[in-house]
């Protein structure tokens, strides 16, 4: 009889965990981690930015030239500035569960975090237009 009741547990748990639905994990990165690693991307350009203005900034005078580097200056200090303020607004935005462990967003969240791709995107290639033409424009003019 003991061995009957130990079979049937025994069969009564394996049925009970075979027929649990899997979770999967997803395929790929989340939206979250892709967001966050346009950011990590451009992150390190941001040394590059203020190496650039130092460069530009020696160089402003009312020449038509030096206007051109004023132009190029401020465009990398509005790059910056972009940065700086999206990175506050993600913050204010998100927490860290959701940021760095992957909670799950609530359908405003949601929202919001498609709004934070398309603008991360566009920082991106803001700091990343406003580095080529600083350098563009540094390299033109030391030939």
């Amino acid at each position: 009889m003991k061995k009957i009741l130990s079979i049937l547990v025994g069969a009564v748990l394996f049925l009970n965990f075979s027929c649990k639905e899997e979770k999967k994990a997803p395929e790929g990165p989340t939206q979250m981690e892709q967001v966050m690693a346009i950011h990590d991307e451009v992150m390190p350009k941001m040394g590059t930015l203020g190496k650039l203005v130092g460069q530009l900034k020696a160089k402003v005078d009312t020449t038509e030239i030096g206007q051109k580097y004023e132009v190029a200056m401020k465009d990398l200090q509005a790059a910056n500035m972009s940065m700086m303020e999206w990175m506050k607004n993600f913050g204010d935005r998100f927490n860290s569960d959701e940021i760095l462990n992957g909670k799950e967003l609530t359908e405003e969240k949601q929202l919001w975090l498609n709004e934070e791709e398309e603008k991360v995107k566009a920082l991106k290639e803001q700091i990343n237009g406003s580095i080529e033409r600083a350098q563009a424009l540094l390299a033109e003019t030391n030939e």
